[in-house]
């Protein structure tokens, strides 16, 4: 069944308002004419969201997923790293992580654990899913789903911290600059270099964890959480579907064709719980 699954998957992405520490690169040198003001909310300002946080993001879900199986992840850390926060790395192993890279005795010969597998490790071994950053602008009809963009609104927002003395009359004491993008919604551009069912599996529930657990703070996606921002509403797009089809999903004027509700039924009865069974058995097998 994996061989009717393209290498190339995508992942439905809405949220009102993203924040990333990453920051967002910006295309305005293309469109502000000479004249461009960051806070003008005429601006037609394009760019791209990068895929650390989206990666991040996603492994969290991940890693999540595997431990509700009963195994354990591998953490994305070296044991010998310099972290910030004492203690961290023995607390984590303690809540359902084994040490990076304990899974494989030769990463370049075994796969190891199907974290490691997807996501890689130290000694240049790359992962067999390839994250690449979202690419968002506001006109819609400049948007190439298919190439896993999305419409949204970039804005750079100031926040001011103020004087709490009442004399000082709430004078601004600092001001914080913050870029963000607002009304996302579009696609992650996911690729596989190589399919295996149990990373099919993992996906799909990682994002429903992801989905289903937006509103906790510890599954949120970027920074400026406590203001609202990386509430996302996520979930797997049917893997079956052809490039056609994954346009119509962001086509508002059309909705599903016979085609696709046929397929969406196979996805939910066949494909979906094969791929999950072979995750649970990877997972009961152990590296």
């Amino acid at each position: 069944m994996i061989e009717n699954i393209d290498r190339d998957v995508f992942v439905r992405i809405q949220t009102d308002l993203l924040v990333v520490g990453d920051s967002i690169m910006t295309d305005r040198h293309h469109a502000s004419n000479g004249n461009y003001e960051d806070d003008d909310p005429q601006n037609q300002i394009g760019g791209i969201i990068p895929a650390f946080p989206l990666s991040g993001w996603l492994r969290h879900g991940m890693e999540e997923t595997v431990q509700e199986y009963g195994g354990t992840a591998c953490h994305p850390g070296e044991a010998n790293a310099n972290f910030m926060k004492d203690g961290v790395y023995d607390r984590d192993l303690n809540a359902g992580y084994h040490e990076k890279g304990t899974c494989t005795d030769d990463p370049k010969e075994d796969d190891g654990c199907v974290v490691f597998d997807l996501f890689g490790g130290f000694g240049g071994i790359p992962g067999k899913v390839m994250r690449r950053p979202i690419k968002f602008n506001p006109v819609r009809s400049s948007v190439d789903y298919t190439r896993g963009q999305a419409e949204g609104h970039y804005r750079r927002l100031n926040r001011n911290v103020v004087s709490r003395n009442r004399e000082d009359n709430r004078e601004p004491l600092r001001n914080a600059e913050i870029d963000a993008v607002a009304n996302l919604d579009g696609c992650w551009h996911l690729s596989f270099r190589e399919m295996k069912p149990e990373f099919i599996g993992l996906l799909a529930e990682g994002i429903d964890f992801l989905d289903a657990h937006k509103t906790d703070f510890m599954h949120q996606l970027g920074g400026a959480r406590n203001f609202g921002a990386g509430v996302v509403d996520c979930h797997l797009i049917n893997p079956l579907y052809e490039e056609r089809e994954l346009k119509r999903v962001f086509d508002r004027g059309k909705g599903n064709t016979n085609a696709m509700d046929e397929k969406n039924d196979q996805w939910a009865e066949e494909y979906r719980p094969a791929f999950v069974d072979a995750l649970e058995e990877c997972i009961e097998e152990g590296p």
